[in-house]
């Protein structure tokens, strides 16, 4: 049994999905900030580099080194050519426009130019950490001593960042354009109700945020789990029952990794879409007011959709 232990420890799915830090210094929270110290210093060190912080680097670097040429490319230099996007430049026009007209637009309505720019940033942003991360990079790496790769939105406290920055557009952007429309909509019904209504409305504030963080985190996490899983299988099987079991396992295990590689591939463009469309949605509600209810700025449509999202 005692054979068995290294094996498995280091076929553990979760050594391929966790932060591998890279840079770490010693800080210890726990004593002067009880859990959340715990939380964020459980070992006494805090993390500068990790393998999770490269590739969001990566990423940040990718589009801002790439992105704006490729949007840039024209099809001549003539007066009607320079309005013609050619190549790649098309399909970014294509997102870009669906995201404005289909997403922003029925929701921000004449806002939706002031946070157009932070719903394409956060889709491209997001979508990038969620391609890379299918890519095999920590083989190479692992050639030069070092561990890159990984999905960095399958770093909870990646996703929980990017859903504050969600939630602080929310209130510094109602606030500065709702001002006391946005402060009222915490008391929905009469003023005798506030101290219920209050509290309950700042609950589902905080609820949006943490269905914001969590949906991304563990849909992106649980893919990578189950491929490194059933690639683990092989390694398990040949490691404890031999070479022929191992190629026997390897056959169903290989064209299911296969399908759920593709499968991922979906997954990354669609938890894109759904981080995207509730930032805009969530925004939405708090910056267009139309009456009393802040929900009467979202089509009825888009309240079903978002109502099925976040359940």
């Amino acid at each position: 049994m005692s054979f068995y232990v290294p094996v498995l420890a280091s076929l553990n799915p979760l050594s391929h999905v966790v932060q591998h830090p890279l840079r770490q210094g010693d800080l210890d929270l726990k004593s002067s900030l009880g859990f959340l110290g715990w939380l964020l210093t459980p070992e006494g060190k805090i993390t500068f580099l990790s393998d999770q912080i490269v590739m969001m680097i990566i990423a940040g670097l990718l589009l801002v080194l790439f992105l704006p040429s490729l949007a840039r490319k024209r099809r001549g230099s003539d007066e009607i050519g320079r309005l013609v996007p050619t190549g790649f430049a098309n399909f970014l026009e294509v997102i870009c426009d669906y995201l404005r007209k289909n997403v922003a637009q029925p929701v921000l309505h004449e806002h939706t130019d002031r946070f157009i720019n932070y719903i394409w940033s956060a889709f491209f942003f997001v979508l990038t950490m969620n391609l890379l991360g299918l890519l095999p990079i920590h083989p190479v790496s692992a050639l030069f001593g070092t561990h890159i790769g990984g999905t960095a939105t399958g770093n909870i406290f990646v996703t929980a960042t990017m859903a504050v920055l969600t939630m602080l557009m929310m209130i510094v952007n109602g606030l500065r354009i709702g001002g006391m429309h946005y402060i009222a909509h915490f008391c929905p019904g009469p003023i005798w109700l506030a101290p219920i209504l209050i509290p309950v409305e700042i609950i589902g504030l905080l609820a949006k945020i943490f269905a914001l963080a969590v949906r991304l985190f563990a849909n992106m996490i649980a893919g990578h789990m189950l491929l490194a899983v059933l690639v683990g299988l092989i390694l398990m099987a040949g490691s404890t029952a031999g070479a022929g079991v191992g190629a026997a396992v390897a056959v169903p295990a290989v064209l299911g990794s296969v399908a759920i590689y593709f499968l991922e591939i979906f997954v990354a463009f669609l938890q894109a879409f759904i981080f995207t469309f509730l930032t805009a949605v969530f925004i939405g509600m708090s910056v267009v007011f139309h009456g009393d209810g802040h929900h009467e700025g979202v089509p009825e449509g888009h309240s079903t959709i978002e109502a099925k999202v976040t359940d």
